[in-house]
Parts: C-alpha cells; sequence; structure tokens
C-alpha cells in the first residue's frame, strides 16, 4: 500500500496536471486561436446567403477553413463546388461543432428561435453577428432593438457565447468588390465585450481584405446600427473614426 505522503504526491501531480489543462484550455479560448494553424481558424456559419456566403468566401481565398450552414444545406453544393476542398457544408449543428468562430447571419427575426435552438451549443464560442434589425420584416424584436440597442439585444438570446458584431454596415456586393485593395482598405465597425473575442474578430476583418475599426462594447454598436451614423458608410478608417467621434 502507497505511504501517505507518496499518495499526497500524486494527487498534488494529478491537480497539477488536471490545472494545467484547464489553464492550456482557457487560454486557448482566450487568444491562441489567432496563432492555430498559422493563424487559420476553423469558421461555421450559421446562414449562408449573400453576406454569409461572401464573407466566408473571402475567409476561404485566405485559407480558413469554413462549413457553411442553411435552412436548406442541399442547396449549398454549387457555393462549395465553386470555392473548393477548404469549404464544405452540412446542418448548422455540425457547422457550430466545426468552428472555434462562427458567423451568425440570418434575418433578425430569426434570432429568438436560433437562440433557442443553439443557444448552449453556443456557449464560449466567438459568434460574429452580422444581423440587422428591419422592423417591416423582423416584427417586434426590431423594437427591442431600437429601445436597448442591437449588440446587447443579441447577447440577450445568446447568453455565454462571445458575441461580436462585424459585417452589418453594407451590402454584399460592396464587400465582394472592395475587398483587399489597396490601401487604405475599406472600414468594418466591430464592437463586443470580450476583449479576446474582439482581437480575433479584428484579424478576421483583416483577412477578409478589411480595416477593423472598434467602436467599443457592444452597447456601443447602437452606432453602427440600422440608421445609425456608422452604419452604410463607405469609408477608410480614418473616416469611419472621425464620424463617430472615436479617439482611437
Amino acid at each position: 500500500m502507497p505511504k501517505p505522503d507518496l499518495m499526497n504526491c500524486d494527487r498534488r501531480a494529478l491537480l497539477t496536471a488536471g490545472g494545467a489543462a484547464m489553464l492550456g484550455s482557457t487560454l486557448w479560448s482566450a487568444g491562441a486561436l489567432a496563432q492555430a494553424g498559422g493563424g487559420k481558424i476553423p469558421i461555421g456559419t450559421i446562414g449562408a446567403g449573400h453576406i454569409g456566403g461572401t464573407i466566408g468566401g473571402l475567409w476561404v481565398k485566405n485559407g480558413h477553413k469554413v462549413f457553411f450552414s442553411d435552412r436548406h444545406p442541399d442547396e449549398l453544393k454549387g457555393l462549395v463546388t465553386e470555392l473548393g476542398p477548404l469549404a464544405q457544408a452540412g446542418p448548422i449543428d455540425q457547422a457550430i461543432a466545426f468552428g472555434n468562430v462562427v458567423l451568425l447571419t440570418v434575418p433578425y427575426g430569426a434570432i429568438p428561435q436560433i437562440g433557442h435552438d443553439h443557444s448552449a451549443q453556443l456557449k464560449g464560442k466567438i459568434v460574429l453577428d452580422t444581423c440587422n434589425a428591419v422592423q417591416q420584416r423582423d416584427g417586434a424584436i426590431a423594437e427591442e432593438v431600437e429601445q436597448n440597442g442591437i449588440g446587447v439585444t443579441t447577447q440577450k438570446y445568446f447568453p455565454g457565447a462571445r458575441i461580436v458584431r462585424a459585417f452589418n454596415t453594407l451590402g454584399y456586393m460592396i464587400f465582394a468588390q472592395e475587398a483587399n485593395r489597396p490601401d487604405p482598405k475599406l472600414a468594418v465597425p466591430i464592437a463586443g465585450d470580450d476583449p479576446d473575442a474582439v482581437r480575433i474578430a479584428a484579424a478576421l476583418v483583416r483577412d477578409a481584405g478589411f480595416d477593423p475599426v472598434v467602436v467599443g462594447k457592444l452597447a456601443d454598436a447602437k452606432l453602427f446600427q440600422r440608421g445609425a451614423p456608422g452604419y452604410g458608410q463607405k469609408v477608410t478608417a480614418a473616416e469611419l473614426k472621425q464620424k463617430l467621434s472615436l479617439t482611437q
């Protein structure tokens, strides 16, 4: 039978190993994503329409693996074939499981149902929210957005997810045409409460071929939601900062 002091040593070693594993997991979720695979991050999409297909396609061309999902994944075969081996498509739950980052790009009225169905799976994941609330299309939730701000509203429906607002201010054709243009790049405003998630989101904005402008916390995302001063601005980062009175 092992001596008590040896048992204590074994217990301490196990606890230390377990703590190191937990710390490693925390560091991975917080910051090491951007260094993984040469800086390439597996990305899933919820929605693969104009914005999802365009931004996801730009990431694929930059070397990221992207798993596109939609209500009808069979309809995404053409997109996947066009983009090549780094792209695949399937159901939403598979896309979430695949991605360390998830691009959320659906009509805003679908947010409550998607949150109900998938928020547990999205907990702890970085979620880039591109969605805009339109009163005529989305109904009552658009009033909630108007009252509380869109970033705060999205977070409500995805508790525990690391929400970053991004890619919501311009149409897909502008993103497609302006990606990777010569400097100065087209500005893309972003906002989020998790600093590491914001840093990774900013890196992904650059990988898509744009210049990220960190506007602030999720509450500050109202500055570039639909109808706000930062919305619809086809400008450089310096110009956007001036329009929004940002000091940095």
